[in-house]
């Protein structure tokens, strides 16, 4: 009982910045850890398989996180919802809550992978996959669709992790699962070889990750929550849909957008063009994920203050994010800029144009780092208010309706440059209505 007291207290009491961060932290390790599933695949089979396995795994990757992308929706938005809930001093409802989320994404994740195998050739194909590249990106992509139910476990209790109050445990099984990744895809792709199949390795990380949770919350605990018997209830599934839409969105936005780089940048600089956005892509990943990290991990104490209606705390939560926001930005921008050329030669350093591609690239697409965080954490801060509807605007806008756009209409006029520097006015302008959306509410949610 003492214990449950003492994580009750971490979501209820004031935060300072230090206590802010502690909080925070665990999640940000645990977005960053799973990024880095990605980053190991390419780094052993860009050096291990060579450059035409490598450009297969970035050409189909944005693919199979559609597919597992259903675990952010249900894990942020059912996340928002028990957070809630149990701000109102409801635990027997927010158990509920939890079981029946967990128990629907274990269902969706069987159909997820039936679905996945049948038309992931037909998928590639229309992307403009082809010969060698189209076998590829099969052979990569339909086994690790087979840990397609562990793999939306993981992303949702990444984010469920943080509502019962055990970041650090959450912290700890994804490292477990990504280092079980990284031991399995040396052993595989370097060691054996197994060659591209190996790098598929990533399931078995994933059912770590996604399975372990499954474990300890089936049974007692001193966590916030477990899993109990439940009934199923429409209404709050409509609520924890609405919710966690914008995470939703942003992640099936971005996998299309980065979808449609690939097929522009088919046309305008060839396979080499796809390798090079692909290590833009994993500095991508792990960035990106310290402000959704940052931004899952704070949501459920925004969340159980406004149902609490603690709203000084709000505006505390509000003031303090947005500083440390900027701060990361700062520190993004700059080490982009500065580990560019190492990790462009970790990764392609054995093909001089196509390290001269990457470099080149990293120069104008570190930019985006200095916005993202702010659009990110404003549609994140209002999942948290359980205002899906504004959440889901700002994340439509930041990753499909702008980064579509951009890298659309910008390559006209610069060519292939215009493509890189697509993600930077995309992310300039979300930060712009992320702005305007949190200016324009406060009244309504007196932060």
């Amino acid at each position: 009982m003492k214990k449950q007291q003492t994580n009750l207290i971490q979501l209820s009491d004031h935060f300072d910045y230090k206590r802010l961060l502690r909080f925070t932290f665990p999640s940000i390790i645990m977005l960053i850890f799973t990024s880095i599933y990605g980053v190991v695949d390419g780094f052993f089979v860009s050096n291990f398989v060579g450059k035409a396995g490598f450009t297969a795994l970035n050409f189909i990757y944005p693919v199979l996180m559609i597919l597992s992308s259903a675990g952010f929706l249900l894990g942020t938005g059912g996340g928002a919802l028990i957070a809630l809930t149990l701000g109102r001093g409801d635990t027997q409802k927010a158990n509920s809550l939890f079981s029946m989320v967990v128990y629907l994404s274990m269902a969706l994740g069987v159909l997820l992978t039936i679905l996945g195998i049948l038309f992931l050739r037909p998928a590639a194909a229309f992307l403009g996959a082809e010969g060698e590249l189209l076998e590829n990106c099969v052979i990569y992509g339909r086994i690790i669709l087979l840990a397609t139910p562990a793999a939306i476990l993981q992303y949702e209790f990444q984010c469920l992790f943080a509502t019962a109050g055990k970041p650090r445990l959450g912290l700890g099984i994804t490292v477990a699962a990504g280092l079980t990744n990284a031991v399995l895809d040396a052993l595989f792709v370097a060691v054996l070889p197994l060659g591209l199949p190996g790098a598929a390795a990533t399931g078995i990380g994933q059912c770590v990750g996604g399975l372990l949770p499954l474990l300890y919350f089936a049974r007692k605990n001193d966590s916030l929550l477990r899993l109990t018997k439940t009934a199923f209830d429409g209404k709050a599934l409509i609520k924890i849909c609405t919710n966690g839409s914008s995470e939703l969105l942003s992640n099936i936005s971005s996998s299309l957008v980065s979808m449609l780089y690939n097929i522009q940048l088919l046309r305008y600089a060839g396979e080499d063009g796809v390798a090079a956005y692909g290590v833009l892509m994993y500095v991508n990943f792990i960035f990106l994920a310290t402000y959704i990290g940052f931004s899952v991990g704070v949501s459920p104490v925004i969340g159980y203050h406004y149902g609490a209606g603690n709203y000084g705390e709000l505006k505390n939560l509000l003031k303090k994010s947005l500083l440390l926001t900027s701060v990361f930005a700062a520190v993004m921008l700059t080490s982009s800029l500065l580990l560019a050329k190492p990790l462009s030669l970790m990764f392609v350093g054995y093909d001089e144009e196509l390290l001269e591609m990457t470099l080149h690239a990293f120069s104008v697409y570190a930019f985006s780092f200095l916005f993202a965080g702010f659009a990110i954490f404003s549609s994140s801060f209002f999942t948290a208010l359980n205002d899906g509807l504004t959440s889901a605007l700002i994340s439509s806008l930041r990753t499909l309706v702008f980064q579509v756009v951009a890298v659309l209409v910008l390559p006209l006029v610069w060519a292939l440059n215009g493509i890189w520097f697509s993600m930077v006015a995309a992310e300039f302008l979300a930060l712009l209505v992320a702005g305007i959306f949190l200016i324009g509410k406060r009244a309504r949610y007196h932060y």
